[in-house]
């Protein structure tokens, strides 16, 4: 018997991509949606899958996580967005962990979309927590990018799950011209040191790493196009940082 788990999911217009998100966490005890007000079929593909639906106005990335991991009725939480599911035989993993925890939180291995194609086998994901206790911690208060936090033992748990990113290079370079603006309004006033070193150094070093470091090369152009805007991400990030402080 495992311990009881309780799916959660925050969501805004998500028809396209929310049957796929519930439909791999039914093997939940209960799966939590939380609304922002979505006008699309979001409500309906959450019903048609016994949710508990809540809403209430977006109140930012980290709060609004945090507002429907308290709505779980359980302690463990498994944590997805709209656009991720879990991966062919991460349910059975997950549910042998929770048989005998041996931690209080577990990073999970997230494979991104990359434009038009999952990526190569041998490509490196990320790994993020995203099952973990709720009595031991919750989402912290980093801007845009915000994430669990655990008190307690956390250990990486050989479970895949996906992401459908953004599927061309205009949503893409949207996403990431609102999201250095956001972390931006997150630093004004606050002193950034070594601004122009990290403006020359850091998209360069942000290339690599997802390029050579993850072997995104292995993903032929679109490996090439996500290396390249994550650089573009790490450009913009530090040169709106140096045009507010010489305005």
């Amino acid at each position: 018997m495992h311990a009881p788990l309780s799916g959660v999911v925050t969501t805004f217009n998500n028809a396209a991509t929310l049957a796929r998100c519930l439909d791999s966490l039914a093997f939940c005890d209960e799966i939590v949606v939380l609304d922002s007000g979505s006008d699309d079929a979001t409500l309906e593909i959450a019903q048609a899958r016994n949710a508990r639906i809540h809403a209430q106005p977006f109140a930012g990335y980290g709060p609004q996580k945090q507002a429907a991991i308290d709505l779980a009725s359980h302690d463990w939480i498994l944590l997805l967005d709209a656009d991720e599911f879990l991966d062919d035989g991460a349910a059975q993993g997950i549910v042998r962990e929770l048989e005998a925890p041996r931690a209080d939180g577990y990073r999970l291995e997230r494979q991104e979309w990359l434009f038009w194609r999952w990526p190569h086998r041998c490509t490196r994901g990320n790994r993020q927590l995203r099952l973990f206790r709720k009595s031991m911690g919750g989402m912290n208060a980093v801007p845009v990018h915000a994430a669990p936090e655990v008190r307690g033992r956390v250990i990486d748990l050989p479970v895949l799950f996906r992401h459908y990113g953004e599927p061309d290079l205009a949503t893409r370079v949207e996403k990431i011209n609102r999201y250095s603006s956001g972390l931006l309004e997150h630093t004004r006033g606050k002193r950034k040191s070594f601004i122009g070193l990290r403006l020359l150094v850091y998209p360069s070093l942000a290339f690599l790493k997802l390029y050579v470091g993850k072997r995104y090369f292995l993903n032929g152009w679109a490996g090439f196009f996500a290396a390249r805007t994550q650089a573009f991400y790490a450009f913009l990030k530090y040169a709106k940082v140096m045009e507010a402080q010489r305005r």
